[in-house]
């Protein structure tokens, strides 16, 4: 699959760098963000994975998260996809800030008319890892996932639902009871129809995630580097 380099920066002895390539899961093109570590000119590094909220692109967490130094310290290579497709031509997908385009919930949508896009689950578990196994140097058996708000939702379902696929997860003030929550009721009502039974297993700024970021770090490094 074509990669296409967005932008490609020098940050703390490694490269943060952007991509876009087409997404076979989404049918749309998608953008990520991916920092390679110094490490990783050098050997193959165990591979990160951050969710964003609600609203956020590729480049929420890159710009003001502050992770660099300490993925750096540790050899981490640190993936940050983004929230949703985007550009899918689908009445209401930007009507509303928290469902549709910038809220895609890392769930696979199950009703019309958004389950032909709206695969952000299996974006996130499978095509991504996949292309970024087959076109970075990271280590396939070491990784781990982490996010915040509604990707932090994402990270505890990617980790729950998929035992032993990642070494460790954590996440930021996560939506954990999504179902009792007028975010929740929203969007699974959108992706996943009205019948509340088929909601189960999917059970705020940048300032209180740079400040606890590097713990979070330090603690995937003690799993993905044992």
């Amino acid at each position: 699959m074509a990669l296409k380099q967005i932008s490609r920066n020098k940050c703390f002895g490694g490269f943060q760098k952007v991509f876009e390539h087409n997404s076979v899961e989404l049918k749309c093109k998608m953008k990520f963000a991916i920092y390679l570590p110094p490490k990783a000119e050098t050997e193959k590094c165990p591979a990160l994975y951050w969710l964003s909220g609600l609203t956020c692109t590729e480049q929420n967490f890159i710009t003001k998260s502050g992770f660099h130094r300490a993925a750096s310290e540790h050899g981490l290579v640190v993936i940050a996809p983004d929230t949703s497709p985007r550009g899918c031509n689908i009445k209401g997908e930007d009507e509303s800030w928290d469902f549709g385009t910038g809220a895609g919930f890392y769930v696979n949508a199950t009703e019309d008319p958004w389950k032909t896009n709206y695969r952000m689950y299996s974006y996130v578990t499978e095509e991504l890892p996949q292309l970024i196994n087959a076109h970075f140097p990271v280590d396939p058996q070491r990784m781990s996932i982490f996010g915040h708000s509604m990707g932090g939702h994402g990270a505890l379902i990617c980790a729950l639902k998929n035992p032993g696929k990642y070494k460790s997860v954590s996440a930021f003030a996560p939506i954990c009871n999504p179902v009792l929550s007028s975010w929740g009721k929203k969007v699974f009502t959108g992706y996943l129809g009205t019948d509340e039974s088929k909601w189960k297993g999917y059970d705020h700024n940048y300032y209180f995630i740079a400040t606890f970021i590097t713990d979070h770090i330090r603690h995937h490094a003690k799993y993905l580097n044992a």
